[in-house]
């Protein structure tokens, strides 16, 4: 009898669950079958830097960052190519805000007594066009949720780069270079409701190209303590990304 019990239950939880089931009703059905569609997104970033040394007159001088939150903004564009995988591009505006510190060990230590550096903090206010190509793949579609990975490669086209300013650190003015190529990494997940598709990720950028534009140099200045000692500057960064389709 108990026996019995036990399968009445356990068939009744079954026909319960795929009653549930059934009764789910799939937003938006047809939407991964176009061919096209667009959004646009906004999100928050967190910017740092990584930082490559080499041989210089300036072996003691060591570079950090102190960074704030900035946003992003932009606009997608997707075509399907297979039924799991899309081509996609994100145009975009991301702006941040970053204070670079350089610090002359030997003085810090006590073993030197003046500092090479006349100005040891420059801010960098970065606003960056930031064109990635992406490719996105999705895992089937359970209920209305799917997630994905996505990743490619992005140029960035920094309009606060400074770099045809004639200053350059020895007047407080830290220059990098106007275009980049950087990769892009992440995951996240699809959200199917009535009217419009919601996706948030995390995402991670890295630079391939060196930022950092050197000091000029000249029979006067013929080194500099700021960028000399710098063999590669480059973007890693994190970002939220919240993308309505």
């Amino acid at each position: 009898m108990k026996k019995h019990c036990f399968f009445f239950v356990l068939f009744f939880l079954v026909l319960q669950t795929l009653s549930s089931q059934r009764r789910i009703l799939h937003q938006l059905p047809n939407f991964d079958k176009k061919k096209y569609h667009w959004g646009f997104y906004l999100g928050l970033n967190s910017r740092d830097f990584k930082v490559a040394y080499k041989e210089s007159d300036f072996q003691n001088t060591h570079v950090s960052f102190e960074n704030e939150t900035g946003f992003n903004v932009g606009l997608i564009g997707d075509m399907r190519l297979l039924h799991n995988l899309n081509l996609r591009l994100e145009p975009g505006l991301w702006s941040n805000t970053s204070t670079i510190h350089f610090r002359d060990q030997n003085f810090i230590d006590g073993t030197k007594a003046t500092t090479d550096f006349a100005y040891e903090n420059a801010e960098i206010s970065s606003t960056y066009l930031h064109f990635p190509v992406l490719l996105k793949w999705s895992t089937n579609r359970l209920n209305n949720i799917r997630p994905y990975l996505i990743g490619g490669l992005s140029y960035d086209l920094n309009f606060s780069s400074k770099q045809k300013n004639k200053d350059d650190n020895r007047t407080n003015i830290f220059r990098m270079r106007t275009h980049n190529l950087m990769y892009e990494m992440g995951l996240g997940i699809d959200i199917y409701f009535p009217f419009f598709k919601f996706s948030p990720s995390i995402r991670g950028q890295f630079a391939i190209t060196n930022e950092l534009f050197y000091d000029d140099t000249n029979p006067t200045n013929p080194t500099s303590p700021y960028t000399d000692p710098i063999d590669f500057l480059g973007t890693s960064a994190v970002f939220l990304k919240f993308a309505f389709e």
